[in-house]
């Protein structure tokens, strides 16, 4: 069974946060409202060379490393912010070697930052499965006031509601996952962390149903559902195959279904237009036959 996580500290009014792009380069002008949004809440401060390109990356591998790690162990900074996904976060994980700080603090950020997520909770820490910054501005204001209650408040966050049930039944236990094509290219990695006794949340964007089946099949053969206890889907949004006879959701129930597990489906966290932010780490109450996902512990202590 995985060992439990520790609450993290919470972050207050005013606090100090940084805001880093450890992934690909980003549209500026989503990037500003994103600011815009948590600048009023918080100091959010950032590295001139944020805004470094190069190719499909925010910049080299040692810059958004060096950035990385300059957040994660200043302890004048009270959390960390991303300001996108898309892909580069991988590329990180062989630099990391040292583990995290010791002073623990949360990570906001989804899709390409589960990379960084998994490195986390492979040390025992919780973060945060939310919008990154160009993300933000889209969503309803709820959606950054249930983000601000995650980082502030040691009260268990509101159950989220999917919209459909794969297989019915119920499953406890911290809450693992996030993007499935980048999950599935850690496994067999010494940066996935125990998964027995997870439930593991997955969500995706982009890939057509074929992909969905071999990056699942992938976590099969691996064993991931022998592990866990039930299965979490979120959105995947433009998963479609051009004029089939069948949906993304179609395989992803079948192939749901004969892992056996509790799993139900829609809940909304992932790339569309909401994106609910949950705690990574803690743990919660999958009710299948509800479609109802129950926080039982807060990712912050008082």
């Amino acid at each position: 069974m995985i060992a439990a996580f520790h609450p993290l500290p919470a972050v207050r009014r005013g606090d100090r946060v940084a805001v880093i792009a450890p992934a690909s380069g980003f549209d500026r002008a989503a990037f500003e409202a994103g600011l815009a949004l948590i600048g009023a809440r918080y100091h959010a401060v950032f590295e001139p060379g944020l805004f470094d390109k190069h190719r499909y990356l925010a910049g080299s591998d040692p810059r958004r490393l060096k950035e990385f790690a300059a957040a994660l162990a200043d302890p004048q900074l009270r959390a960390v912010f991303c300001a996108r996904g898309g892909y580069g976060a991988t590329r990180l994980l062989p630099h990391l070697t040292d583990g995290p700080p010791a002073a623990a603090k949360p990570l906001v950020g989804f899709s390409d930052i589960t990379a960084l997520h998994l490195w986390l909770q492979a040390h025992g820490r919780m973060s945060i499965h939310g919008p990154v910054l160009t993300q933000l501005p889209r969503l309803p204001r709820h959606t950054a006031q249930r983000l601000f209650d995650l980082l502030e408040s040691a009260t268990p966050a509101a159950a989220l509601h999917g919209t459909e049930t794969y297989v019915g039944g119920v499953a406890e236990g911290p809450l693992l996952g996030g993007n499935l094509s980048v999950f599935s290219r850690l496994l067999g990695s010494p940066f996935m962390p125990p998964l027995d006794g997870a439930v593991l949340l997955l969500e995706d964007q982009g890939e057509r149903p074929y992909r969905l089946d071999r990056m699942w099949t992938h976590l099969a053969l691996a064993g991931v559902f022998a592990q866990v206890k039930g299965i979490v889907l979120g959105t995947f949004s433009a998963c479609e195959e051009p004029q089939a006879d069948y949906a993304s959701a179609d395989v992803l129930r079948e192939l749901a279904q004969a892992t056996g597990l509790p799993c139900a489906a829609g809940f909304p966290i992932g790339h569309t237009e909401v994106n609910e932010p949950v705690p990574l780490g803690a743990r919660v109450r999958l009710d299948a036959d509800a479609a109802s996902l129950s926080v039982l512990e807060a990712a912050v202590g008082a």
